[in-house]
């Protein structure tokens, strides 16, 4: 009894040591740090599929390159936006330091952040902006989810798996997606090609034919002269 409970938790062990190195894959959870100039905008794109959660917080990070050196009693403004792969404005922000933007994905693509300082800060400046973007169920808040339905423990745990499971599973529907509307553009695209080639082909044969026969003509009119 024992050797088989034994090899239960082994297998549990696994399975969960298995969900949880594939969940990394499919809840990306990033924290970067963005250098701003002080005139341009630095943008930053990640590829979603729809009817993801997308939560970000963001703020502005002085770079201090001497360790003497102080921070500023002024850190500078920022402005931010997010927008879909559509083009549609999800997030904007003016004259800030820190924000922070959160939304369900509509569209399947690219969606973009981008950051700009202010007209106010001082050419030369070197000032950095820190960017926690997390998606899917890295964005999820499980807290919140453990009070509301009073679960903790291994049964928190398993819903964490569930979740990755569902996230797995809607990944590997999306790339499926993905691939047979690229192999259906491939595939038009192949029949364009061999449409504009048979044309090709055609035109320069036409094109060779009237040069013979105006050839011929010219020869044929010389032997008469």
């Amino acid at each position: 009894m024992a050797e088989k409970f034994d090899r239960w938790a082994l297998m549990a062990s696994a399975l969960f040591a298995l969900f949880w190195s594939m969940g990394l894959l499919v809840t990306p959870a990033s924290a970067i740090w963005l250098t701003i100039p002080s005139s341009g905008t630095k943008c930053v794109s990640e590829e979603i599929q729809s009817n993801v959660v997308v939560l970000a917080d963001y703020y502005v990070v002085h770079d201090v390159v001497d360790a003497n050196q102080e921070p500023p009693q002024h850190i500078p403004t920022i402005s931010a936006r997010v927008t879909s792969p559509y083009g549609n404005n999800l997030h904007h922000l003016e004259n800030v330091t820190q924000g922070q933007f959160a939304f369900t994905t509509t569209e399947s693509g690219n969606y973009l952040a981008c950051f700009w300082m202010d007209g106010k800060s001082k050419e030369g400046s070197t000032f950095s902006v820190s960017l926690d973007w997390r998606t899917g169920i890295a964005a999820k808040d499980w807290e919140s989810v453990a009070r509301k339905e009073k679960i903790e423990g291994v049964e928190l745990e398993l819903r964490k798996l569930e979740g990755i499971v569902d996230a797995i599973r809607e990944n590997l529907v999306y790339l499926k997606n993905r691939e047979a509307e690229m192999r259906e553009v491939s595939e038009t695209t192949n029949a364009r090609v061999a449409w504009f080639s048979i044309m090709s082909l055609g035109v320069c044969i036409s094109v060779s034919g009237l040069q013979l026969w105006h050839l011929k003509r010219f020869f044929r009119k010389k032997k008469l002269i």
